[in-house]
C-alpha cells in the first residue's frame, strides 16, 4: 500500500475565500492569482472553485495555456509580462493581457506585428524596487505605449512592499531625515504623484493591501506620508482597492499579515490540508535523544510517535529541532509538537499531551501537518510557517510531487 501521507484540496474553502475577497472590495473587479501552479494547489484543481473571478493572473505562458484548455475565455494577466519578444506571439494567440515594467518590453511590443488588440498594465515601482518604472519615467513609458497602434487600453498598476504594515509612514528615528519615507503611505504618495492625470483603470491591492487597507481612500493613506490631499469632489480620491484587486494568498486560506491577524480573524478557511499517520511509537527514557544529530534530548520519560512525512514531502527541514517548542502539529485532532530533526521521510511528534488528555495515540493515528483535522480541529498553515521561520506561501508551493493530492467534494467529502 502507498505511504499514508496525502494532501487534500478544499473547493468549498476556495469559494468561501473568494467571496471574502469580494466582500472587502465590492466595487472592484477581482483577479484571482494562480501563479506557481495556484500556490502549489494545482490550477486544474482550483479552477472550478475560482472561475467566478473576473480574471486570472499568473506568470508564464504554460500556465495560461492550461487555463485556456480548461475552458476559461475571460481575461488572463501575465504579471511579469513577456520575458522575450517571441512571448508576445503566444500572448496574442491566447488573448492575454500583459504587464509592461521596463523599456525593452515596449520595444518588443512596438516590433510585434499583430491584429490582436493589446491590453497593457503599466507598472510603477512605488518602492518595492523589483519591477516597474521609476516615478519620473512612468509618463514617458505611458506616452510610448499610447502611440502604438497595437495598444488598445493602458491600465496602471503597482505592488506594495509594505502592504502588511500600517498605513502610516514608517520613520526611522535614527535616520535624521536622511532616508526616504517608507511604508504603504509613502508608496501611495508616490503613486498619486506619478499617475496624476493619467487615464486608465488602476490595480494596487494584493491580499494584504485588500484586507488591511482596501476600503481606505488613497489620498487618506498617502497623507500620512505628506502626500497630496484631494480637492473636493476629486475623482482621484478613490479607495485603495481601486478598479482591480489581485487576490492571492487569501484565496488559499493564508493570512497576509500573520501573526498580527490570523486567517480566522479574516474569516479565511484553509484550502489545503497535509495529513499523514503514525507509523511507529517509541518510549524514551530521560536523556535519550531523537533523530539525526541527537538534537533533541528527552528531559523526562516520554512517548513519541513517528509520522510518515519529511522534507522530501515538502515539510520544512528547518523546523525547530532542539527546543521544547518544536513546530505545531495535530495528532487525532489534539495539538502537540514536533521533536528532533525532520528527516527525508519521517518526523517525530510528542505524544505526551494526548496521554495527558486520556487519548493515547498509537500506530495509525491521524497526523495533521497543517489544515483541517478530524473532529473540526484546525492547524493554520501560518502557525507552522512561523514556527519554522518561513511563510505560508513557501509551505504551499513546496509540496512535493510525490505527495498524492485529492480534491474534496463541495461538502468536504473525499470522492475516493
Amino acid at each position: 500500500m502507498p505511504r499514508p501521507i496525502q494532501a487534500l484540496i478544499h473547493p468549498a474553502a476556495l469559494r468561501h475565500n473568494l467571496a471574502r475577497a469580494r466582500a472587502h472590495a465590492p466595487d472592484a473587479r477581482l483577479l484571482a492569482v494562480v501563479k506557481a501552479d495556484a500556490y502549489g494547489h494545482g490550477i486544474e484543481r482550483v479552477y472550478p472553485a475560482l472561475r467566478g473571478a473576473d480574471a486570472f493572473a499568473l506568470l508564464d505562458l504554460a500556465e495560461a495555456e492550461r487555463l485556456r484548455a480548461l475552458g476559461w475565455r475571460g481575461p488572463i494577466l501575465l504579471l511579469e509580462g513577456a520575458f522575450e519578444p517571441r512571448d508576445l506571439e503566444a500572448a496574442s494567440r491566447l488573448g492575454l493581457w500583459h504587464v509592461i515594467h521596463h523599456e525593452a518590453q515596449i520595444d518588443w511590443l512596438a516590433a510585434h506585428k499583430t491584429d490582436v488588440p493589446q491590453r497593457i498594465f503599466l507598472k510603477l515601482n512605488s518602492g518595492m524596487n523589483r519591477l516597474g518604472f521609476a516615478p519620473q519615467a512612468l509618463r514617458g513609458a505611458w506616452a510610448r505605449l499610447d502611440a502604438l497602434p497595437q495598444v488598445e487600453e493602458i491600465s496602471l498598476m503597482s505592488h506594495f512592499a509594505d502592504a502588511d504594515a500600517d498605513a502610516e509612514a514608517e520613520a526611522d528615528p535614527h535616520a535624521a531625515g536622511a532616508l526616504p519615507p517608507r511604508g504603504i503611505a509613502a508608496a501611495c504618495a508616490r503613486w498619486l504623484d506619478a499617475t496624476a492625470g493619467l487615464p486608465g483603470e488602476r490595480s494596487l491591492a494584493n491580499s494584504a493591501a485588500l484586507l488591511r487597507h482596501g476600503r481606505r481612500p488613497l489620498h487618506q493613506a498617502a497623507a500620512a506620508a505628506g502626500g497630496p490631499r484631494p480637492e473636493a469632489g476629486d475623482a482621484a480620491d478613490t479607495l485603495l482597492a481601486a478598479d482591480w484587486v489581485r487576490a492571492g494568498l487569501m484565496l488559499y486560506g493564508g493570512s497576509p499579515d500573520h501573526p498580527r491577524r490570523s486567517a480566522a480573524d479574516w474569516d479565511l478557511r484553509p484550502a489545503q490540508t497535509l495529513r499523514s499517520r503514525l507509523i511507529a511509537v517509541q518510549d524514551l527514557q530521560p536523556g535519550e535523544t531523537v533523530g539525526y544529530g541527537s538534537c533533541y534530548r528527552a528531559a523526562r520519560a516520554m512517548r513519541i510517535g513517528i509520522a510518515a512525512c519529511g522534507y522530501a514531502d515538502g515539510y520544512p527541514r528547518h523546523a525547530p529541532a532542539e527546543t521544547e517548542a518544536g513546530a505545531p502539529v495535530l495528532v487525532d485532532g489534539l495539538r502537540t509538537r514536533t521533536v528532533g530533526r525532520v528527516s527525508m521521510d519521517m518526523l517525530a511528534v510528542d505524544l505526551e499531551p494526548l496521554r495527558a488528555a486520556g487519548r493515547p495515540a498509537g500506530v495509525g493515528a491521524e497526523v495533521t501537518l497543517w489544515g483541517e483535522g478530524p473532529g473540526g480541529s484546525r492547524l493554520p498553515i501560518d502557525e507552522v510557517a512561523e514556527a519554522c521561520g518561513t511563510v505560508a506561501y513557501e509551505l504551499m508551493c513546496a509540496l512535493s510531487p510525490r505527495v498524492p493530492v485529492r480534491c474534496l467534494d463541495e461538502d468536504g467529502a473525499d470522492p475516493g
